[in-house]
């Protein structure tokens, strides 16, 4: 899943002005700033007042954090689990339970402009192979390791 203008979602704990962006400027408005009131792209603390805010949330649905890894999170219901991994704006979902995934699902498109970009085959280089008939999943770098090869 994709999360839309991620560093809008997150807020602000600090008052902070900005020049006014080109052509936004009023007539006789030239020395105006204008006021913040969310995060945006290009704020040195824009990523982690996203990562803040997108902790809140998914803790409140029940989400724990691992503790290796502060971008992997899980949830168990009984003998069903489901683990949520986040990198920038991409959040990868793996579960046991197709109804708990869809809830999951739901959830985070609830809090966040969203758009499922349905099962993984490729990510940070790696090609994902699934074969849920065998019950297998395999990953292959092998585009990245002919590109650096050509080198």
């Amino acid at each position: 899943m994709d999360v839309k203008t991620m560093f809008l979602n997150g807020n602000i704990d600090k008052t902070i002005y900005m020049i006014q962006p080109e052509n936004f400027i009023l007539k006789d408005s030239n020395k105006l700033v204008c006021k913040l009131k969310k995060s945006i792209y290009g704020l040195k603390q824009a990523s982690r007042k996203w990562y803040f805010k997108f902790h809140h949330v998914i803790t409140s649905c029940g989400f724990e954090v691992n503790l290796v890894d502060d971008c992997i999170y899980h949830k168990f219901c009984g003998s069903n689990y489901n683990f949520l991994v986040f990198y920038v704006d991409d959040i990868f979902l793996a579960s046991n339970d197709i109804n708990l995934l869809h809830e999951t699902k739901r959830f985070l498109a609830k809090n966040f402009e969203m758009k499922d970009l349905g099962n993984a085959s490729f990510v940070l280089g790696i090609q994902i192979h699934r074969d849920r008939s065998r019950g297998t999943l395999g990953l292959s770098q092998k585009g990245y390791i002919e590109k650096v090869l050509k080198r």
